[in-house]
């Protein structure tokens, strides 16, 4: 199991895939290291997880000018009374142009002590197609036509979307995933703005105390619900949702993943923002 990382910078949506990429008003994301603790907040069904507990550490940073770099690590261990416990160690490294044209990614995992297939490539997204050139697993390239969107340019979106008062976004998304061929269909629903602090939801008062003081506190964020379809026509059922608090500077708190079965909660349990250069800010206009 692993968190996408188009969900952590987090979490990254769209007003529309249609939207032309070179029509995205700049922005200002914030760098920051966040880490997530999670558990276990539910189980059901015939493959009911008996436990699950790990750590998310996620280092984003960079601006529409040099482009955005996030690293990310996930720790996660489910035990589940039929298949036993599972351990799973991820490493993924991306870079995405400022313009979100362009993409590298690269991921190793590793699953129960023993290395798992590593993926390692490249995409170019423009209006009408996706490129991508994989080195890992294999060589390999292929095209995908219409607009797709890369990570952090579908979390621009998102947050363009939920100050322009928007309430559903759709977008295809690609964030070099699994064995890098994956491209997911997204949906979010995007709720009312929130300007002020308010007692926590889904974790009681102990949850992302980091967000709880300073400039955090009362920044205007969203509750969103996103969810990833595999491409197809037709009703399909989601091959997962996250649900989130989306800050307007791009940071996430109050993160719950469903994977059907069961559900993920992740605290934010520490945050580190970057401090800003003023100079490089003031000379950024992508």
């Amino acid at each position: 199991m692993r968190l996408p990382s188009s969900t952590l910078a987090i979490a990254f949506g769209a007003i529309a895939a249609s939207t032309a990429i070179a029509e995205a008003a700049p922005m200002r994301l914030a760098g920051h290291r966040a880490v997530y603790d999670l558990s276990l907040a539910e189980s059901r069904g015939a493959r009911a997880v008996e436990s699950a507990r790990g750590r998310i550490v996620l280092d984003f940073s960079g601006d529409a000018c040099k482009g955005y770099t996030m690293q990310t690590r996930q720790v996660t261990e489910l035990d589940s009374g039929e298949t036993g416990k599972r351990l799973s160690d991820l490493r993924n490294t991306t870079f995405e142009g400022g313009d979100g044209h362009s993409f590298r990614f690269k991921t190793n995992t590793v699953l129960n002590g023993s290395a798992s297939t590593s993926v390692d490539g490249t995409a170019e997204s423009g209006a009408d197609a996706l490129k991508v050139k994989l080195k890992e697993p294999k060589r390999d390239q292929y095209t995908e036509n219409g607009s797709v969107l890369f990570p952090t340019l579908h979390m621009r979106r998102m947050i363009e979307a939920a100050q322009a008062g928007e309430t559903t976004m759709s977008a295809r998304v690609f964030d070099g995933s699994d064995d890098g061929r994956k491209i997911f269909d997204t949906l979010a629903v995007i709720g009312k703005p929130i300007t002020a602090e308010e007692p926590a939801k889904d974790g009681g008062a102990d949850r992302d105390k980091p967000l709880r003081d300073g400039e955090m506190a009362a920044m205007r964020r969203w509750p969103v619900t996103l969810s990833y379809f595999t491409p197809g026509q037709g009703e399909r059922a989601p091959v997962y949702t996250l649900t989130f608090l989306l800050y307007e500077n791009g940071v996430s708190g109050g993160l719950s993943l469903n994977y059907g079965d069961f559900t993920i909660a992740g605290d934010l349990s520490r945050l580190d923002l970057h401090k800003a250069d003023a100079k490089t800010e003031a000379e950024c206009k992508p």
